[in-house]
């Protein structure tokens, strides 16, 4: 059989305080294209759906309409597990019902290492999971670790394998080796929360979410994750996204990548300011593109964030390639004697990348005069 695999849609995210579900919903059109034209059998989503454990109601609607469009308009099986951003509980909602349309969504350990049968392969849907759950599940004390949880899981599913059918794993986890880029939210103690790739070996093909890039696994023909269909990070600009089609019915399987073009990307300019703000500089960008600026001048630069954002309306981040230097020489008297207020705002907004909140300005106002009375 032909699959799709994808993952880690995180619907609901937000980039530095911009919503994407715009965005969202248009990967999601380019992959319902790709599954359509490549004639998959199924589709897998590899665990995230959600970016948040109580997503927003934009974002759950977002969601149920990609699914009903996918499953109850385009009549693809659904091969679907929580990771560790869902709820299982509340992603798991009604999945009783769904297999009456071939939608299948495993979100806890037992489920998992029972086979769904599509064609000629059996997946095994492993949703995210902690230790403790597989340690109740076997009612064993001594699993510890994520690694010693799926000893026992691979030995588990190995003993429901069907010899005349290949074998899929879809999960959400960190495979050891893999690399993660900086959008997404992993805790590594000592390696304990890593999976070791041998432990993979038993199976035809594993389709893995959690980390988002494609190239997160080395030199591993048959265990991938398919990364996010759009980017989250300055560390993935340079990222092309896209799915997995993969093909059961090879040996060993066949994999190939099919990508995904962005509807405003994320780009990162380095340049100095006076470049920047000339309009006869031409960038690959346009004024909907997700920008973050690597800015290579040596001085302050007064507002300077306000002033991009007049070229550059959706910076979503400002780093300084070299050190500033204000040595008293260099420093402008005037802008040192501008109103403290607006000097707080000024440099808060270099800082983090974006202007203070009413909140936070009224905050800083009242400290200011609370400040000034004390000194009478």
């Amino acid at each position: 059989m032909r699959f799709l695999h994808t993952a880690d849609w995180h619907i609901g995210k937000k980039l530095h305080g911009y919503d994407l579900l715009t965005e969202q919903r248009d990967a999601y059109e380019q992959i319902k294209a790709i599954a359509l034209a490549q004639k998959v059998d199924a589709v897998v989503i590899a665990g995230d759906l959600y970016d948040r454990a109580l997503p927003s109601e934009d974002a759950v609607s977002t969601l149920d309409a990609m699914l009903v469009d996918l499953n109850r308009r385009q009549h693809l099986p659904l091969l679907a597990i929580s990771g560790n951003h869902d709820s299982a509980v509340r992603l798991g909602q009604g999945r009783e019902w769904f297999e009456s349309t071939d939608f299948y969504l495993n979100t806890t350990v037992a489920e998992g290492v029972k086979p769904v049968v599509l064609g000629d392969t059996q997946f095994f849907l492993l949703p995210y999971f902690e230790p403790f759950s597989v340690r109740q599940y076997f009612q064993d004390e001594q699993i510890k670790t994520v690694a010693e949880a799926m000893v026992r899981l691979v030995t588990a599913m190995q003993a429901n394998f069907d010899p005349d059918k290949k074998h899929v794993l879809v999960a959400h986890f960190f495979a050891a080796g893999s690399q993660h880029s900086d959008s997404e939210t992993l805790v590594q103690v000592g390696g304990l929360n890593a999976v070791p790739v041998d432990l993979l070996a038993p199976f035809d093909y594993v389709a893995l979410g959690h980390l988002h890039r494609k190239e997160a696994l080395q030199n591993e023909p048959v265990i991938k994750y398919s990364g996010s269909p759009l980017k989250f990070s300055t560390s993935e600009a340079a990222d092309t996204k896209g799915v997995w089609i993969v093909d059961t019915d090879k040996t060993p399987v066949k994999v190939t990548f099919e990508p995904l073009k962005p509807l405003n990307d994320l780009v990162v300019l380095t340049d100095s300011f006076e470049r920047l703000m000339d309009p006869e500089v031409a960038y690959p960008v346009t004024s909907d593109d997700f920008i973050a600026v690597n800015l290579t001048d040596t001085t302050p630069i007064a507002n300077v964030m306000q002033r991009l954002k007049t070229r550059f309306p959706r910076i979503i981040e400002l780093q300084r390639v070299n050190q500033l230097d204000v040595t008293p020489e260099k420093l402008n008297i005037e802008e040192v004697q501008r109103d403290p207020l607006t000097l707080l705002s000024d440099f808060f907004e270099q800082v983090a990348d974006h202007p203070l909140t009413t909140q936070q300005a009224g905050w800083a106002k009242t400290t200011l005069q609370q400040a000034m009375k004390e000194e009478k």
